[in-house]
């Protein structure tokens, strides 16, 4: 690479913030990735997802349902400038029956913020999900939300967020009263005072700085009462709570925390504000081979998320790849590497707000959408030439199972192609038993379903019907020498509860915890997983 192209590729790179929002359902996540696009200047008016009021939608909830329900099911890729670097959103379903789309999501964001509603704190979604961002060592950013409605005091949300989640906070803004005394936050990382109007749904307002704490003007702008507060919480947080360190916000040991309300258009800027001065750029990334780093001038990418029919009126296919390292670039042929075969793409797309558009050049951190006619699976690693496989992105032994039904015979293929391209995007798992080859769908929430039944019929003209199916877990079977004895007699008696997965590797349903336990004790060489990846 020439020089002036190799400085030109390092300062992109530097430019990049590719991070992922997460919360339990309704703490605010879509709301708060509006307002980011809004100061971003990529929208110019946010839909509240909620309010009737505004008629318009919330950019990031692009499906029927979710339309309906006002809640986000399928991860949405958002992407704008900002303060001249390119930032680029996933906004992840909150919603537990979700969870597996989130945790897949998970895999292809450099750092997170996590949402938490003032009034509920920490919820159960939100504490699955940061385990899985623990496990991993990504960034956080707290941001608690909905301060104008009435909630828990600071401190006890501060304590409750170090102890359910098992973080190390510092805030880095600190709200001043709250519900109906709400007057504004003071930024400690500016060390400047918002105040709060509570008429700015749609617009961004200014601040007013503060050096000096002490000032009597502080009494005439918040009133001596709030004042007095506010200096007295401020010297209780410098006292217990750490200095904010760079350092170990990157490495996953502490986590800065932000008061608002992104209803509001509160306290979203100065979140945004620090959070592209602290945020890492693209992250290395582990491979099974080696460790890749952003900058190698070779690319690799892994496709995250599959979605079909983005576009109704088009029968399409997305996959959505994550760019680990070198540029991606168009008309370029890539390995596809399960496959072994090379591809090149006419029309990539990138996401801009709502707006989808061709991209000729690519970065790491970018994430890119290629029309895919089925030759992509999630987890598949496209390169320049290099063997890479990337790992982290499993299948969990779902929670819920039924029998699918075709309810109009004249429509199987099509039934049997949406089932196909539905899987393939992740949506749910599909299990063929081998004694009788009926279909057995495993969702990790019910309204999985709900959501299969309606995109088949939508968007594959046809239509299904479940019966239930008792299965208490789905354990993948590692695979013994098929001379075994013991393994033999364990396919033989245990004929009907086996089934293949999509991979056509053998899966286990196991009807109840005492059958589970019983075959492991008959069957002790016959090894048997909960997640489909395993060493």
């Amino acid at each position: 690479m020439p020089k002036f192209l190799l400085m030109e590729f390092v300062k992109e790179i530097a430019r990049r913030r590719t991070f992922g929002i997460i919360s339990h359902p309704d703490a605010g996540k879509t709301t708060l990735t509006e307002k980011l696009l809004l100061f971003g200047g990529a929208i110019q008016e946010a839909g509240a997802v909620k309010s009737n009021k505004i008629k318009k939608s919330a950019t990031s909830d692009f499906m029927e349902i979710e339309r309906q329900r006002g809640i986000s099911v399928a991860t949405s890729v958002l992407a704008f400038i900002y303060k001249d670097k390119k930032i680029n959103i996933l906004d992840t379903p909150g919603h537990k029956d979700f969870a597996e789309d989130t945790f897949r999501t998970l895999t292809a964001v450099d750092s997170v913020i996590v949402v938490i509603d003032v009034a509920k704190g920490v919820e159960e979604q939100t504490e699955k999900l940061v385990e899985v961002c623990r496990m991993r060592n990504i960034p956080m950013i707290v941001f608690i939300n909905k301060l104008d409605r009435e909630g828990k005091d600071a401190f006890d949300l501060l304590d409750e967020v170090e102890q359910k989640l098992g973080l190390k906070v510092t805030p880095l803004s600190f709200p001043i009263g709250m519900g109906y005394d709400f007057k504004g936050i003071y930024n400690i990382y500016e060390k400047n005072i918002n105040l709060f109007s509570g008429s700015s749904k749609k617009n961004i307002e200014e601040t007013i700085a503060f050096d000096n704490l002490d000032s009597p003007e502080l009494e005439k702008i918040i009133g001596a009462e709030a004042a007095d507060e506010l200096r007295d919480n401020l010297e209780l947080t410098e006292g217990v709570y750490p200095a904010f360190d760079k350092e170990a916000y990157l490495k996953g040991e502490q986590q800065p925390v932000f008061f608002g309300s992104a209803l509001n258009n509160f306290g979203v800027r100065e979140l945004l504000d620090c959070f592209i001065n602290i945020a890492p750029a693209p992250r290395p990334k582990k491979a099974e081979e080696r460790l890749v780093n952003a900058n190698e001038k070779e690319f690799s990418g892994f496709v995250f998320k599959i979605h079909a029919n983005m576009d109704p009126k088009h029968r399409d296919r997305l996959a959505f790849i994550k760019v680990v390292s070198g540029t991606f670039e168009r008309n370029t042929p890539y390995l596809h590497v399960r496959q072994n075969k090379k591809l090149k793409f006419s029309s990539p797309n990138a996401f801009f707000a709502e707006k989808k558009e061709i991209v000729d050049i690519s970065y790491p951190g970018d994430i890119v959408g290629l029309h895919d006619t089925g030759n992509f699976k999630i987890g598949d690693t496209l390169t320049s030439g290099e063997e890479l496989h990337y790992k982290g992105i499993p299948s969990f032994s779902p929670e819920h199972f039924r029998y699918i039904n075709n309810a109009d015979p004249m429509k199987a293929k099509q039934l049997y192609k949406g089932i196909d391209q539905l899987m393939d995007e992740g949506v749910a798992q599909l299990f063929t038993l081998e004694l009788n080859g009926r279909k057995v769908i495993g969702t990790v929430g019910a309204l999985q379903y709900e959501v299969i039944q309606y995109r088949l019929e939508h968007e594959y003209g046809a239509k299904c019907t479940y019966e239930n199916f008792p299965v208490h877990k789905a354990c993948w079977v590692e695979p013994k020498d098929e001379k075994n004895e013991e393994f033999q007699e364990f396919k033989r008696v245990k004929q009907k509860f086996l089934a293949t997965d999509k991979k056509g590797q053998l899966v286990f349903l196991a009807d109840s915890p005492f059958s589970l336990q019983m075959t492991q004790q008959k069957y002790p060489t016959v090894k048997l997983h909960y997640t489909s990846e395993f060493e």
